[in-house]
C-alpha cells in the first residue's frame, strides 16, 4: 500500500472519509471517517481502523462482531482528501446484518439492480447458507447430500452443454448453459471449502505477473 500519511489533507477536525469497497466484487461496504492514527494502524495491522465520531475514539472493525476487514489496496483522489479502502470482509459491513451499509435504493433502474459482478458474491453466499441449513427442497442442498461425486458429474455435464451451445453458435443457449456452469462450480467450491476471492486472487496474481 503506497500510501503516504503525511500529504494526506484531514479536515478541520482532523478526519478524511474513507470508502470501503470489496476489493473483488467492487460492491461499496460502507463510509466511514478516519483519523492520521487510524490511517496509520489500519497500514500497519492490514486491517481497518476507523475515528468513530459519535464515540469520539478509534474503533477497530470487527472488534466486537468478528467481522474485520483485510485491507487489500488504499487508494487516495486526486486532492488527497478522501480515501478508498479496498477490503476482503470476513463478514457482513453492515451493524443490521447486511454486506453493505448501502442497502436500501434511492432509485435504480431496474436492469441495474444487482451489479455484474456482485451476483457472484452473492450467490456464493446463498450456497454457503444452503450448505449450513441444508434447506429442506432446495437443489443446492440436494447436491450437498448427495456429495462431491455427483456435483462433479454436474460439473463436468455443464461444461459438455457449453461446449455445444458454443460449437452451435448459440449465443442464448451459451448464456444459460455457461450461468448453470458458474453455478454448479461454486457449489463445488463451496464443497471443497475455497472461496471465490481465492481463484479471483489466482487470476489478479497472474494478470500483475503479465503485465510487469
Amino acid at each position: 500500500m503506497n500510501v503516504n500519511v503525511s500529504e494526506l489533507k484531514f479536515d478541520e477536525k482532523g478526519l478524511i472519509p474513507a470508502i470501503v469497497q470489496d476489493a473483488y466484487t467492487y460492491e461499496v461496504l460502507t463510509l466511514a471517517y478516519m483519523n492520521k492514527e487510524s490511517v496509520q494502524k489500519t497500514i500497519d495491522t492490514g486491517e481497518t481502523w476507523f475515528f468513530s465520531r459519535s464515540r469520539q475514539k478509534l474503533w477497530h472493525k470487527g472488534e466486537t462482531s468478528g467481522h474485520t476487514q483485510q485491507v487489500v489496496n488504499i487508494k487516495t483522489d486526486c486532492d488527497s482528501d478522501s480515501l478508498v479502502v479496498l477490503v476482503q470482509p470476513s463478514g457482513p459491513a453492515c451493524h443490521l446484518g447486511n454486506t453493505s451499509c448501502f442497502d436500501t435504493s434511492l432509485h435504480k433502474e431496474e436492469a441495474s439492480a444487482i451489479l455484474p459482478y456482485t451476483i457472484l458474491h452473492k450467490l456464493e453466499e446463498v450456497i454457503a447458507e444452503r450448505e449450513e441449513n441444508r434447506p429442506e427442497g432446495a437443489y443446492t442442498t440436494y447436491l450437498f447430500e448427495k456429495g462431491v461425486d455427483k456435483i462433479l458429474k454436474k460439473v463436468g455435464e455443464e461444461a459438455a452443454e457449453v461446449i455445444i451451445a458454443a460449437k452451435n453458435r448459440d449465443k442464448d443457449e451459451l448464456q444459460w448453459e455457461a450461468a448453470d456452469l458458474l453455478y454448479h462450480l461454486l457449489v463445488l467450491l463451496c464443497e471443497q471449502k475455497v472461496e471465490l476471492a481465492d481463484v479471483l486472487g489466482v487470476l489478479a496474481k497472474r494478470h500483475e505477473e503479465k503485465s510487469k
